[in-house]
């Protein structure tokens, strides 16, 4: 066998399992059978890309694009004649993202059926009009990237031929697969034997030769094993219904159930076969049933042959489950009492001090490290990068991602999301950002596409499983959504209106800018009507110094120092930094029954501070 493409190298190492029916499913969802169905592709491809992630995460190593009917003669029916080779392209499209999406090798099958009508001899259709049909369909499939054709459900010979000639007129290297439908007679519609059908697909340039649809497992088992006689080593492919269908209450029931196609698929490779699917009345379970199957490497029950069944073994992607459990850092704020401490990045390519404080922090039982995104504007090492290092070397720690929308559009603020969800980090504060005009380069263009409200409701769509614009992503991610808020904000009207914003939006923490007062924090929580309803940390910065006061006073952004303190520095002298230390303490003392925790901004990379101040 030619191993010239990626997808017959595959099949010479063992069988393929491929997916079950589109139609089946779509009818069971309320498309009704006077529908396009490979229309979908264009007005539903949500629809049809979950039906393919069903069958991926059911263990489907090849899916079948939405595309049966996707060419000229059949789509006219539905007035969408002219749209068969947009409709094609976005099939493929379609079933790749679903394959991106899951995060599988599968590969993806251009799938084309017959024109619907009969072609000469025995119809009107001229032979030459239907490779016209049948190379637009092509040449579709073909811009959307597909891995292999996927000629099914032909019953005429002629029919057949003349789409494999379509297709290799368009191209000579993709390799095509082609399944005709057999009777119970053993034959097709037409009188055509397996015999006869293996050497004239043979001779056209087939690459797997096989059968699918018209019966049930049994009666195809025995035309596979005609065809097996007559293929002179062609691979061999199967896909049979879920039985006949029976007419029950108003539409088609296929009795076959996923066990019986588990049997079914372990005696199809005891024969040969190299690819295994189902066609109509098939489902992701019987896809799941015969994976289980073939993986466990058991025998097939008596054949001529004896043969023992070998598939390959593969993992199938398992999608999360639609509710994942609560974040473990919300867990632990609704439990205890939960310290974090902040980290900035460094300024610079080297981690040790960071690292240094970060280790530091860990072995006193710091519960959370909070690592801040190039806070006042100025240029510092990512701090994804910083929190994967801390997440890997401390993983008892928590880690809280600060992200800003300043830096990044839409579409880079949902990529690096995805990045940190992959790289195991779970808690995301989500922020505005200070301005360019405060940092190193106050020219510098912002992006804002959008603020931190806009930020948290991207985050909840993807903890429900898509990204902003709706668009799947696969699975529900499992971030902790949080937010900050300003309690000495000097318009606390304002303050108080995006705080509630926020919670509408999916934050499910909050952490406060530094807090230097009790008093200030009582009015807070009277002006909003109590503690919130999601956990709280309240944010405490030792300070080290009158200068140190003044100037987170008066020149950075939503820091208010009262008046009595900053007095108090200036009284402290060159004790300002054990002043500042008692300060934070007290203030700790006095409003720890009043948050769900702290949150700790050591000055300068004192690290050590922030431990006095919970030494008591």
């Amino acid at each position: 066998m030619s191993t010239s493409s990626p997808f017959l190298a595959r099949l010479a190492q063992g069988p393929v399992l491929a997916d079950g029916a589109m139609g089946t499913l779509l009818f069971s969802r309320g498309v009704g059978y006077d529908r396009c169905f490979d229309e979908l592709n264009l007005s539903q491809p949500g629809l049809i890309e979950g039906i393919h992630r069903e069958y991926l995460s059911a263990g489907a190593e090849l899916i079948e694009t939405n595309t049966f009917g996707a060419n000229a003669v059949r789509l006219a029916t539905h007035g969408l004649a002219d749209k068969a080779r947009v409709i094609a392209r976005q099939g493929v499209k379609v079933a790749r993202n679903a394959r991106e999406i899951v995060g599988t090798t599968a590969f993806v099958a251009g799938s084309m059926g017959p024109l619907g009508t009969h072609i000469e001899p025995f119809g009107e259709i001229a032979v030459a009009e239907a490779e016209k049909a049948f190379r637009e369909q092509a040449e579709g499939l073909l811009e959307g990237g597909l891995d292999v054709f996927l000629l099914e459900t032909f019953q005429d010979l002629n029919e057949i031929l003349a789409a494999l000639r379509a297709i290799r007129s368009v191209t000579t290297e993709v390799p095509v697969v082609a399944q005709m439908t057999f009777g119970l007679d053993g034959k097709t519609r037409y009188g055509h034997t397996p015999q006869l059908v293996a050497k004239a697909l043979r001779t056209a340039g087939a690459s797997v030769i096989g059968v699918n649809c018209g019966v049930g497992p049994q009666p195809t088992l025995e035309v596979l094993e005609e065809l097996a006689a007559a293929a002179s080593g062609l691979p061999l492919s199967v896909m049979p219904n879920a039985g006949l269908p029976q007419f029950v209450d108003g539409r088609y029931v296929y009795l076959s159930s996923p066990e019986y196609f588990a049997d079914f698929a372990a005696r199809a490779v005891a024969l040969g076969a190299r690819i295994v699917g189902g066609c109509c009345g098939t489902t992701p379970a019987h896809t799941r049933a015969m994976r289980e199957r073939l993986a466990s490497h058991l025998p097939a029950e008596t054949l001529p042959s004896g043969a023992e069944v070998h598939i390959l073994e593969r993992t199938p992607v398992e999608e999360a489950p639609a509710e994942a459990t609560e974040p473990t850092l919300l867990q632990k704020m609704r439990t205890k009492f939960t310290v974090s401490v902040e980290i900035d990045p460094p300024r610079g390519i080297n981690t040790q001090k960071v690292l240094a404080g970060a280790k530091l922090m860990a072995e006193r039982g710091v519960d959370c490290i909070n690592i801040a995104d190039s806070p006042m504007a100025r240029i510092r090492m990512s701090a994804m990068s910083l929190a994967f290092q801390i997440h890997g070397l401390f993983p008892q720690v928590e880690v809280i991602l600060h992200y800003t929308t300043r830096d990044r559009n839409l579409m880079g603020l949902q990529s690096d999301l995805l990045g940190a969800h992959a790289l195991g980090l779970r808690n995301i504060l989500c922020l505005t950002g200070d301005p360019p005009s405060l940092g190193d380069y106050p020219n510098m263009t912002a992006v804002y596409d959008t603020n931190s409200v806009g930020l948290i409701g991207i985050v909840n769509k993807m903890n429900r499983g898509t990204d902003d614009s709706g668009t799947s992503i696969g699975a529900p991610t499992g971030f902790s959504i949080g937010c900050a808020v300003n309690p000495t904000a000097e318009d606390l009207d304002h303050e108080l209106d995006h705080f509630r914003k926020k919670i509408d939006a999916g934050a499910q923490f909050v952490m406060t800018q530094p807090v230097y007062e009790l008093s200030c924090w009582e009015r807070f929580l009277e002006r909003l009507g109590g503690m919130p309803p999601i956990p709280l940390m309240i944010g405490i910065l030792p300070l080290q110094s009158f200068r140190h006061a003044e100037f987170l006073h008066n020149e950075v952004p939503g820091i208010h120092v009262p008046d009595w303190i900053r007095a108090r520095m200036h009284d402290a002298g060159n004790e300002g930094q054990k002043v500042g230390v008692d300060l934070a303490r007290d203030l700790l003392a006095q409003c720890r029954g009043m948050a769900n925790g702290v949150y700790l901004m050591p000055s300068f990379g004192r690290y050590e501070n922030c431990l006095e101040v919970l030494e008591k």
